[in-house]
Formats: C-alpha cells, structure tokens, sequence
C-alpha cells in the first residue's frame, strides 16, 4: 500500500494528481497546514517537516521530483514516465524538474500574500519581483508549446506525461499571482490538462486549501 502525506494547494497536489492518473492503490493521509507538520511523528516521515511525504515498501520518500520519477519508472515508465529509451526522455526530465522553478516563486508569493500575518512584513516590491518571475516560467513553456509549424498539444512530442502533471500543478499555483492573459498556448494547453478527471480529483474540497481567492494582485508600493 502506498501512503500519500498531503495538503491541499501546495506540492503534494503533485503527487496526488499522478497517483490518480497512475490508477493505483493509495491511501491519503491529509495534514493541515500549520506547525503540526513539525511533530516528531512527521518529521519520521519528511525530516523538513513538508509535502508531499510518500511511504511505499517500508520505505519513506519526500521531494516531488524524486517521488514523480521513482513512481513512473515502477508503475508507467512509457506513458507517464518516458524510459531511458525515449527520444523524449531528456526533455521530460528537464519538464518535471522545472515545476519545481515556477513553485519556488509560488512559494514566495504565497508567503507574502498569505502566510505573513501582517502588513508591515510584507513587500510590494518581492510581490511584483516573484510575479514577474513567474511570468518569465510562462515564457519559458509558452515557447515549448509553439513551434513554426505547429502547435504542441503537450509539452513533449510523445504525448502527455507526468511533465504535464509536474508543471500543470505548479502552473495551477502560479495562477493565484501571475495570470495566463499573455501566454495563448499555454492557457489552451492548462485548460486541455485541467480537464482531466484525476487532476479535478486532485483540487481540495470545499474551503480547504492555502487560498481564500482566485487572485492575489501584487500591491501598489
């Protein structure tokens, strides 16, 4: 059996949208968002105190790039996952580790706009910096997806794969602070992602979550 640690809206959406997809056994384990992530008990599992967190065989494993690799590679090493045989493999690679790029910016925002309590420990000006940044990350797919003659469905030529759960997520994230309105390819591409029944499996129920609003503009300083 494997086990999934989870919170809602953060990186182990990650995990839960590719153990959806993978169709395989799993039981989800569901944490608030606070300083009980650093209880002893957890930290057994992630010793940073985050999530995802994943217990497969009696073993324990944490970072979402190395939990996306190791579950494809055992569970779907051509459809989600591309073997080392692939002409694509070194794209996807590339793809699942660059989520982690575009979260480190939603990390930051999501710190300034929602988890710093009060107003005079905000910045406008690391706001409008990371926003910014995340717009770059839309440029960076925005090329991917267009090319002279066509436009790609997916970020790889094969086919969708956990490249496009891996960037589909941190791109949902992102949307809180960085609107898709310049980047066409890429609001078609999240819109054709998104639909997917395992990442609408994925998305908390109800209020749980990180975010109380769809939006959050950077403020005027």
């Amino acid at each position: 059996m494997i086990t999934l640690h989870h919170c809602p809206q953060t990186r182990s959406m990650r995990t839960l949208w590719l153990l959806n997809e993978l169709d395989v056994p799993f039981r989800l384990v569901v944490h608030p968002f606070d300083k009980s992530l650093r209880r002893p008990e957890f930290l057994s599992v992630s010793p940073a105190g985050r999530v995802p967190a994943l217990e497969i065989d009696g073993e324990r494993m944490f970072e979402t790039g190395a939990i996306t690799e190791y579950l494809c590679e055992r569970y779907s090493p051509d459809r989600l996952g591309r073997s080392a045989a692939s002409m694509d493999r070194m794209a996807w690679l590339v793809w699942v580790h660059f989520a982690e790029t575009i979260s480190q910016h939603v990390a930051a925002l999501t710190q300034q706009h929602v988890a710093l309590y009060e107003d005079h420990m905000r910045s406008p000006i690391v706001m409008k910096i990371e926003a910014a940044r995340v717009k770059k990350c839309y440029d960076a797919i925005e090329a991917r997806l267009s090319t002279p003659l066509e436009n790609r469905d997916y970020l790889l030529t094969s086919g969708f794969s956990a490249a496009d759960i891996s960037v589909g997520q941190a791109v949902y994230m992102a949307r809180h602070f960085a609107t898709l309105e310049d980047h066409p390819e890429t609001a078609r591409w999240f819109e054709r992602i998104s639909e997917r029944a395992a990442f609408q499996a994925s998305l908390p129920d109800g209020d749980g979550g990180l975010y109380d609003r769809d939006f959050y503009p950077a403020w005027e300083g």
